[in-house]
């Protein structure tokens, strides 16, 4: 008899610990209840997290088993567990968090005094990171080691007679969030990717940043997988091979961005392996600098900036997005994060944060390894990257439709004062939109004011 701890994994398909631990034996699939550790995670993506254990939970008891939930320390239920249940050996999937790899550590002690064996799988990743060397200059050269690695097919779902019947009536709590959630667990995250795959992932590189797009027809502009893949709802393999098969079967332009998709999914991992290898990655600079930057602590600017209210229209639009919906369009997750590290000069370990509380799709490897890159602490190749606003908002919604939808207080204004919002007299914006703030920073002064910043920070002043 064998046990699987479910975690960060609540599916049944494509689950590379309980496929392994079903061809080796009968299995008792185990979750384990932990509020201290949930705690961690925002009230948001808790809530469609535990509906995601729930239908696990569903899912084996349609195959005729059941998932075992207890509360408390894993290391004390696992080995309660596997006594109840005579096991041999408790098998889970690796996570590098510093904090999760420590449980895992305590866990395999645990078992051992206990007699059991444990055997752990990758399972998160396409690619083990101990595969690839320990750091690398940019993203490129990471991915040049990164694609040739093989990437394995999606695993079968166990049958039923893998799975062991026990009888447990207990289950985990359904917080409610204060968004509307997505349809919760595999069958809500296989319906996203298929949709995506039929309508937009052959033009995913030529509608990925095109903002009206985002807003007219969502479902061809980006895939919204993220908030499945950070709960666990689907395998990333799935994901991979579901893209991977389009990627084969169509040709040049559609072929390449089928492609562009899959590149994609490399950052996702590329931030893991900085995790693994540098476990203070939310906490601590990634890059080193001979001088300390000089971060502003100005509260209002932090508040303005998390209510949606700093003036400037994409940054805006992008938090009142990510208020709403828990959820930012990839471009203007970009300049909101740049221009509270770079216009505000606030430390990159605030937005992170307000993230974690805020995201369904909030990916502890990829929130804090992203943020670092935005501020130019991370592994950008460029020592200073700064997205300016307005220029951004010409470019990607030039006719102001994402704005509108997220801003109503302009929906009035022309296009190009819209875009060129900071850039207005005082006079004008009174006149044309006198409910919406005036930019809570200057546009010139906020970059020359970061360029100087950073470049005392790193020694060139």
């Amino acid at each position: 008899m064998n046990l699987f701890w479910h975690r960060r994994d609540p599916r049944t398909r494509d689950n590379a610990g309980l496929a392994a631990a079903t061809r080796d034996g009968t299995t008792v699939p185990v979750f384990v209840y932990e509020p201290e550790l949930l705690k961690t995670m925002g009230g948001r993506q808790r809530a469609l997290y535990l509906r995601g254990v729930k239908r696990a939970q569903q899912r084996y008891r349609e195959l005729g088993s059941d998932l075992v939930v207890r509360a408390g320390e894993p290391s004390d239920v696992l080995a309660t567990l596997a006594e109840q249940y005579d096991a041999d050996t408790v098998y889970y999937n690796d996570h590098y968090r510093a904090a999760r790899r420590n449980r895992e550590r305590r866990v395999d002690d645990a078992l051992s005094e206990a007699g059991v064996s444990t055997d752990s799988r990758t399972d998160l990743l396409l690619v083990d990171p101990g595969r690839l060397d320990a750091s690398y200059p940019n993203h490129s050269q990471f991915h040049n080691d990164w694609e040739p690695v093989p990437k394995r097919q999606p695993y079968d779902e166990p049958s039923p007679d893998a799975l062991a019947q026990p009888s447990d009536g207990k289950t985990v709590p359904e917080p409610e969030a204060d968004i509307d959630l997505p349809t919760p667990g595999y069958e809500g995250a296989r319906e996203r990717l298929d949709r995506f795959v039929d309508e937009g992932l052959t033009s995913y590189n030529d509608s990925r940043d095109d903002l009206p797009q985002a807003v007219e027809k969502p479902a061809r502009s980006v895939s919204r997988m993220s908030p499945y893949i950070s709960t666990g709802a689907i395998g990333i393999r799935e994901v991979w091979a579901a893209a991977t098969d389009v990627y084969q079967r169509v040709h040049g332009r559609e072929r390449r961005n089928a492609d562009k998709y899959r590149y994609e999914l490399s950052w996702r991992e590329q931030n893991y392996h900085l995790l693994y290898y540098n476990p203070d990655l939310a906490v601590s600079n990634y890059k080193s600098f001979p001088n300390e930057i000089a971060w502003r602590d100005d509260e209002a600017d932090i508040e303005a900036w998390k209510r949606g209210e700093t003036g400037y229209p994409l940054v805006d639009a992008g938090m009142r997005q990510l208020a709403q919906e828990g959820y930012i369009h990839n471009r203007p997750r970009q300049v909101v994060a740049s221009f509270l590290t770079k216009h505000l000069l606030v430390d990159w370990r605030i937005g992170a944060r307000h993230f974690t509380k805020q995201l369904l799709d909030h990916d502890y490897a990829s929130n804090y390894g992203n943020w670092q890159w935005i501020a130019s602490t991370g592994t950008d190749s460029v020592d200073v990257r700064i997205f300016d606003p307005v220029s951004q908002a010409s470019k990607y919604d030039d006719g102001a439709a994402f704005i509108r939808e997220y801003v109503p207080e302009l929906a009035d204004v022309p296009t190009k004062k819209i875009i060129d919002w900071p850039t207005l007299s005082y006079g004008e914006r009174e006149q044309l939109a006198p409910e919406y703030p005036d930019p809570i920073v200057d546009r010139n002064d906020g970059y020359e004011r970061a360029q100087r910043v950073f470049e005392e920070a790193l020694g060139k002043r």
